[in-house]
């Protein structure tokens, strides 16, 4: 029951990140959007590099956890967009809060659950020996 909890968890934030990547390429390319975008995001985002880079990564994470391949990767690559996407929809634009909170509950479940493959990142001595 767990095990599909967390894989629901995992397919719902892939699907939102991986949607709003390619909805994101879609306004890169000049078409009109699939799904609803905030008219702010996009304002800040331009149609330069920030926007490709942004919704590149957004694709990538969404891809790697839909295919189970480096979530723990993934939802690090993830977290700086999902601290950005947050603040945004706080201070800027709060139509979309809502999005966002689900967007930050999931991540934040995941990560919850894979709080193992971290626990090496947030020790404070490293380990020294690179033979191993």
């Amino acid at each position: 029951m767990k095990r599909a909890f967390y894989r629901i968890c995992e397919v719902l934030l892939a699907l939102i990140f991986l949607g709003a990547g390619l909805n994101g390429y879609l306004v890169w390319f000049g078409f009109e959007p699939i799904f609803p975008t905030s008219p702010k995001a996009m304002e800040f985002l331009g149609t330069g590099y920030l926007l490709a880079l942004v919704k590149t990564v957004e694709c990538l994470g969404g891809l790697l956890i839909l295919t189970r391949r480096f979530i723990p990767l993934a939802l690090l690559m993830l977290l700086p967009l999902i601290v950005n996407i947050l603040a945004f929809h706080i201070f800027v634009d709060p139509e979309l809060l809502p999005i966002a909170m689900v967007v930050v509950l999931l991540e934040s479940t995941l990560l919850f659950h894979y709080k193992e493959n971290f626990k090496s990142l947030l020790s404070v001595k490293s380990k020294t020996d690179l033979s191993a």
